[in-house]
């Protein structure tokens, strides 16, 4: 390469860094939601492109960089059909990289039941159905082969096997929209165990071993977010002792995944009914977190609105 052309091509690659075009791939199982995702996103100010063949993103991406700083935050869906049909799909992220464009890679997923109950609802036809002969079990499981090593690969999943629209919604809204949309997430949430435990949590901590305040008349209709179910729940020196050891852990294990690289850590708190104990550490480690400058952090509560 000649010293002029080599000249170029850096201010090329400084251009790109300066321009910081914000490019999220949207991928996942058909029917977890990736349809929801692209418009939460769209409602974050991203220019949103749906089904992009995927010889065609890193050419989209230099089009972005042409543009001036005109499409800052892009966001391109792509599902099985594109990945099944395109071997060069992984070289095409690949050489994304090589250009000097960073991305960032949401992964929709949801147990098999909850896409074969969503596909029973809407009575639409998976995109492989043609390939089992309608066999949705088995297009399901087929796909779920050819997306593992997408979903490996994401810096966020999200399962959205028990969220409601609004939840993932608000979810895509905590990830994309809350402080420096470049840097480390977490998403402390709660649940309730008699309703599953959340498939994408990286740590699971039962608070079950607590006082139940349940079992308090006054407090039984109430919430972790009602500071009388709060304060009950941390008046006991376990709740206290507990939190204590959680929040060092926690406070050693960040730094160690932002090391590693990961950009998202889901820490989930499960009580019986997600309503009470779960809610309260939720609450509890989510300020921890942000009170310490550990990482951004935001607090979510899936079960809460449950009977």
């Amino acid at each position: 390469m000649r010293a002029g052309d080599r000249k170029d091509r850096e201010d090329q690659d400084r251009s790109k860094e300066d321009l910081a075009v914000e490019l999220v791939i949207v991928s996942g199982m058909s029917g977890a939601g990736k349809s929801r995702a692209a418009a939460a996103l769209e409602d974050l100010g991203f220019y949103c492109i749906d089904n992009m063949p995927p010889a065609l993103i890193p050419k989209f991406a230099e089009i972005c960089f042409q543009t001036g700083g005109k499409l800052e935050h892009v966001a391109l869906v792509t599902d099985v059909r594109g990945i099944h049909i395109s071997r060069d799909f992984f070289d095409g992220l690949a050489g994304l990289k090589e250009s000097g464009f960073d991305y960032k890679m949401l992964f929709l997923d949801a147990s098999d039941a909850a896409l074969i109950s969503r596909y029973k609802e809407t009575r639409r036809r998976h995109p492989l159905s043609e390939m089992f002969h309608g066999s949705l079990s088995e297009a399901i499981q087929y796909e779920r082969g050819v997306m593992q090593k997408l979903r490996d690969m994401a810096d966020y999943v999200i399962d959205t096997t028990k969220l409601s629209p609004t939840q993932l919604r608000d979810h895509i809204m905590d990830i994309f929209a809350g402080g420096d949309q470049s840097g480390f997430v977490v998403n402390v949430m709660s649940f309730g165990f008699k309703y599953g435990s959340p498939a994408d949590a990286d740590l699971i901590f039962d608070v079950r071993c607590l006082p139940n305040p349940f079992y308090v008349p006054e407090l039984r209709d109430k919430t972790g977010l009602n500071e009388p179910v709060y304060d009950y729940v941390f008046s006991f020196d376990e709740s206290r002792t507990l939190f204590e050891k959680i929040a060092d852990l926690v406070r050693y294990l960040i730094p160690l995944y932002i090391e590693e690289g990961k950009a998202q850590l889901i820490i989930a708190f499960g009580c019986t009914g997600g309503k009470h104990r779960s809610v309260s550490f939720a609450e509890r480690l989510n300020d921890y977190i942000n009170d310490q400058h550990l990482a951004y952090s935001v607090a979510t509560h899936r079960d809460i609105g449950k009977n």
